[in-house]
């Protein structure tokens, strides 16, 4: 009879599997494939990266980053087939906006331009197209990023939900700005740029899910500014950020945790949430640390800098509820812990998929 292992050996086997290299072996793609989890991080690192490996894919952070001419840029492309097309506080038009810009720019670089292609449904009515398109200008002249290139597709009815639109970003990244991962060190402060959860709420509200009446707005907005400030505020002290979109807040930790081998633990009762949007992720059983966002990012700040950044956030609009949710410590080595109010510690993993397809 073999011997029982002991909780360490169980414990060490978890962590082995966990750390190896992703290998794709569904025989189909699901939804969960495009939520942002574990599948996500399965097709993506057991298919594409292997097959396109390259050295700026093999970062896999928000932006590619390049060299040209001597000249740092950053380069990204985004999808966006969020349904339904128009929600509370923005519409898939802004959202394709505001999405690649903001992945611009917590790779750190100033976003110069976008592209943008579309795919329309045969039978699309065309005032639902000029809505779209009106949003994407509006957001572009807020922002001051244009989009410089394009391409339309029309396919047949029912090929296409209505409309997806994809884009991408080219910026400049700042003189002296690295950010990565393996940057983050233990004492390093963690920082929300504020309230979480509310795209994933709004998109569920607007979908006729819930069974409740709440004033929850998406937070698509671009985070530009925000970052420049960061960036003024703490030079090389500002080691990583990412915006917190599919997968939410506890994707993002969990990432930069396991990518930089260092353990993150965030006091719960920091996390700034609405209370309309922590009702909802009760009543649907969802966490909302793994809730869509799609104009929040986390920061990773050396610990005397962490008050500078904070005050940097919260000088901004985008920035205003801007909180110090946790640190980085040596242990655990790649997981995320949640301190909760009743003062004891929970895991905070990665869940598999997302319990809210098509946000974005």
């Amino acid at each position: 009879m073999p011997r029982a292992m002991s909780e360490v050996e169980v414990g060490e086997r978890i962590e082995a599997i966990r750390r190896r290299a992703p290998r794709f072996r569904d025989e189909r793609i699901t939804m969960a494939h495009g939520a942002g989890g574990k599948a996500s991080r399965q097709l993506v690192e057991g298919l594409f990266l292997p097959l396109l490996a390259n050295p700026a894919l093999a970062e896999l952070s928000d932006a590619g980053l390049v060299k040209a001419a001597g000249v740092r840029l950053a380069f990204t492309t985004d999808s966006f087939v969020v349904s339904p097309l128009r929600f509370p506080g923005g519409s898939i038009g802004e959202l394709a906006v505001n999405g690649t810009v903001n992945d611009l720019a917590v790779s750190g670089a100033r976003p110069l331009a976008l592209s943008a292609a579309v795919i329309l449904e045969e039978g699309l009515a065309a005032s639902v197209l000029e809505a779209e398109v009106k949003a994407m200008a509006a957001a572009s002249a807020s922002c001051g990023v244009p989009v410089v290139t394009g391409d339309t597709k029309v396919v047949e009815r029912g090929k296409c939900d209505s409309l997806y639109i994809t884009t991408s970003g080219v910026g400049l990244l700042e003189e002296g700005v690295a950010l990565a991962p393996d940057l983050v060190r233990p004492g390093d402060k963690v920082l929300v740029s504020g309230t979480i959860g509310d795209h994933g709420v709004a998109i569920m509200l607007a979908r006729g899910q819930l069974d409740l009446e709440a004033d929850v707005k998406s937070d698509t907005q671009p985070l530009w500014e925000l970052v420049q400030a960061l960036i003024e505020a703490c030079g090389e002290g500002l080691h990583c950020m990412r915006d917190a979109t599919r997968g939410g807040v506890a994707t993002v930790l969990n990432e930069i945790a396991l990518s930089a081998e260092v353990g993150v633990v965030i006091a719960e009762d920091r996390v700034p949430v609405r209370p309309e949007v922590l009702g909802a992720g009760e009543i649907l059983g969802i966490d909302p640390l793994y809730v869509a966002n799609e104009g929040k990012l986390v920061a990773f700040v050396a610990p005397e800098l962490a008050d500078a950044a904070l005050e940097a956030m919260r000088s901004q609009p985008a920035g205003r509820e801007a909180a110090l949710i946790g640190e980085v410590r040596d242990e655990p080595p790649g997981r995320v812990l949640g301190r909760t109010t009743f003062g004891g510690h929970r895991m905070i993993d990665v869940l598999v998929g997302d319990p809210l397809p098509r946000i974005c």
